[in-house]
């Protein structure tokens, strides 16, 4: 994809636009328009004030009611009126994750359009953002929010926050079954004890190094004495080569006498030189063996750190939240930790030719043992909710527990590969699905799954870039060569 420089033409036909939307917004707020009678173009966050919210671990966007709920590990703690995407670009129905947040960020493809407190949810485009809400789906396939709102999630959510766009609004339940992942033991402990470890490696190595500094200085004050004697010494034998010469052309007694006695004088003179260069080598000699033992030992050092900064980082990376997903239609396990593949295997599911519907567990937090807790979001498409009425707009519809423990009845997991997959912490999550895994899915993401039988525009109109040619989209201050930290395609949005 490639960004054009603003140019001065370019720069008057957006100033022109902007006055001309300026004009329109006068004459909208003199006149009132269908969208203000529907309450305004904002609408209004809910949120509970009766408990103190814990961390979100869950956002679910229900198209048929244009909403968005916001879960912590003890139920919903915000709710906001959004607008989806338009008829042809619709906001496709699946499962994604926060996998990038902007506060001030511009669409290059809609003519440089604020999208202020951007979380993306795919590398193609699909984002949450603050906008106007018209009360209906108006968007290119993003998810607009109120701007209030939109900051305030901003300020709540880190990246990796799943994020499902749901036909209706579903709401999770918590649920119990074996097949669901718990906790390893000792993976907390693994992690301090590893930190320590690379904070000590780190202390040693600052005074390796210091020892080498040190140990360079001494080297340095020591070579001053033998770089003078040489000096010297190099002075003398030019004054010794300089008699011979005078000597061997000397065409008087006297100035034979003179240049013998300049010989002489030379002679001795480099041999007085040639004495206190060998004794500031003599001197210099330990430090040089110092400095170079302290080198050697500041090289093991730095290596030991290195070594011990990567195992903190691995144990560390064991604390992440880890995404599992197993697909019907691949009939394979997946695990993804920290926006990176782990390892696939295959699985089992039993009567693979019957819908196993799509699910999504949630581990929300530890219980009082070292287990987890889990809930559940079932998915369930247009087709099947088609007689559900959200009533006054406040309905949710409850995920059955029943289809979900009857989709992990029918998984069968490989012991290596339950032993393969990393310790489970809150926000960890298990995907079941009838689908295979979105196109979507890649570097810098966790899974995305789509829903095969809903409208995808809001994805398939978006021109994806060649790979490894993406740029990061971009705040209009920033240079233009930015490129994404992933290496991965993106459209201009």
């Amino acid at each position: 994809m490639t960004f054009r420089f603003t140019n001065p033409r370019h720069k008057q036909m957006r100033l022109s636009r902007a006055y001309l939307a300026a004009a329109a917004l006068t004459a909208l707020i003199a006149t009132g328009n269908e969208a203000g009678a529907r309450g305004g173009s904002e609408g209004k966050a809910e949120s509970i004030v009766s408990r103190a919210a814990g961390e979100p671990v869950l956002a679910v966007v229900s198209l048929h009611n244009q909403r968005i709920t916001v879960y912590d590990a003890n139920g919903w703690i915000l709710r906001a009126p959004v607008s989806s995407g338009q008829r042809g670009r619709e906001t496709p129905a699946g499962i994604f994750s926060i996998i990038q947040k902007e506060a001030e960020h511009y669409s290059n493809l809609y003519d440089d359009a604020s999208m202020p407190h951007m979380q993306r949810i795919t590398w193609s485009g699909i984002a949450l953002h603050g906008g106007a809400l018209p009360g209906y789906p108006a968007s290119h396939g993003c998810v607009r929010m109120p701007f209030d709102f939109a900051a305030r999630l901003f300020d709540l959510t880190r990246l990796g926050l799943r994020v499902i766009v749901a036909p209706t609004d579903v709401a999770p339940v918590q649920i119990v079954h074996p097949v669901l992942l718990q906790s390893k033991t000792g993976a907390s402990a693994l992690a301090v004890a590893r930190l320590a470890e690379a904070d000590e490696a780190a202390r040693k190595t600052d005074q390796a190094r210091g020892v080498a500094g040190t140990a360079y200085r001494e080297v340095a004050r020591a070579s001053v004495p033998v770089r003078v004697a040489e000096n010297l010494k190099a002075r003398a034998e030019a004054q010794l080569s300089a008699a011979e010469t005078a000597l061997g052309s000397a065409a008087s007694a006297e100035a034979r006498q003179q240049a013998e006695e300049a010989k002489e004088k030379a002679v001795a003179r480099i041999a007085e030189l040639g004495e206190q260069r060998t004794a500031a080598k003599a001197e210099l000699q330990p430090k040089l063996d110092a400095l170079a033992a302290a080198r050697e030992a500041l090289t093991v050092a730095e290596a030991t750190r290195v070594k011990a900064a990567e195992a903190a980082r691995e144990a560390s990376r064991a604390l992440e939240p880890v995404s599992v997903l197993i697909s019907r239609k691949t009939q394979r396990l997946y695990v993804r930790q920290a926006f990176e593949p782990v390892f696939d295997a295959p699985i089992t599911v039993q009567d693979p030719d019957r819908p196993i519907g799509t699910h999504v567990f949630t581990a929300t937090e530890h219980s009082g043992d070292s287990n987890v807790r889990w809930s559940v979001v079932s998915l369930r498409g247009s087709a099947e909710t088609r007689g559900f009425s959200s009533g006054n707009g406040r309905d949710v519809e409850q995920s059955e527990p029943t289809n979900a423990k009857s989709a992990l009845d029918r998984i069968v997991i490989p012991q290596d590969a339950l032993d393969r997959i990393p310790g489970i912490v809150p926000r960890s999550s298990l995907i079941i699905t009838d689908e295979a895994l979105s196109t979507e899915t890649g570097k810098g993401t966790d899974f995305v799954v789509l829903l095969s039988g809903e409208p995808q525009g809001g994805i398939k109109f978006r021109r994806r870039a060649p790979a490894n040619e993406f740029s990061y989209t971009r705040p209009r201050e920033y240079p233009v060569y930015w490129r994404s930290p992933y290496g991965a395609p993106v459209s201009t949005w």
